[in-house]
């Protein structure tokens, strides 16, 4: 996608960064923010699933502290050059990782407990919710909102994504950044009308269908809020 598009940024809803180990995390961010020219941002979360833990041979009992250290190490070994870290879970000696972001790679923490909030406020540039009712959103953003103030953090520069069970229109987006502080949203298109996914009988006309919404949507709404 990124060889064929120029505007186009993208990211993780979310990668359990934990039961993989650091480096092949570092390592494959890296080489997707070189191919898309710094198109690329991390979205993370600690997990909840013990068993894909055990099979990747990572403990499942502090993924959540571990995520907290692995988002600055993961800024470090982005650095280029000779980096290194030494932390209380991960110790990597004096090394390079080429080639490295051309920018720095936003990282981008979901969950709504409050300790996922918390991890957002304290280590991560943006934050990733899930698609919620509108009085559920604005309880969790409220939340993050102060845990972010709590943190000293600068809530002009902090990213906030979700999605609202609310039907795709130019006033709702514009309602969602003006009242919750919400920076992106989490969209389908297809929303906007019936595309029968269940028909397998004709692929065709399904991936028609869905083409026809995102063009639909890209006009009715990407376009005017731009």
């Amino acid at each position: 996608m990124s060889s064929v598009t120029t505007q186009l940024h993208f990211t993780t809803n979310v990668y359990i960064a934990g039961h993989r180990p650091i480096l092949q995390v570092a390592k494959e961010v890296a080489t997707a923010a070189v191919l898309t020219e710094g198109r690329v941002a991390l979205g993370v979360g600690a997990g909840w699933m013990k068993e894909e833990f055990d099979l990747q041979g990572q403990d499942y009992t502090n993924r959540g502290k571990r995520l907290n250290e692995m988002i600055p190490a993961l800024r470090e070994l982005w650095k280029g050059g000779w980096v290194q870290w030494q932390g209380e879970y991960y110790d990597i000696p004096t090394m390079t990782l080429e080639p490295h972001p051309p920018q720095p790679v936003p990282i981008y923490t979901g969950g709504h407990t409050d300790a996922a909030l918390k991890r957002a406020a304290k280590y991560a540039d943006g934050w990733i919710g899930n698609a919620y009712p509108w009085a559920e959103a604005e309880s969790h953003i409220n939340r993050l909102k102060e845990f972010l103030r709590q943190e000293d953090r600068d809530l002009s520069t902090f990213e906030i994504i979700c999605g609202l069970y609310e039907m795709p229109s130019v006033e709702t987006y514009k309602r969602a950044g003006a009242e919750l502080g919400i920076t992106g949203m989490m969209c389908m298109p297809w929303a906007m009308g019936n595309v029968n996914k269940g028909d397998r009988r004709n692929l065709n006309d399904v991936a028609a269908a869905y083409q026809s919404y995102i063009d639909k949507f890209a006009e009715e709404i990407v376009l005017p809020l731009q």
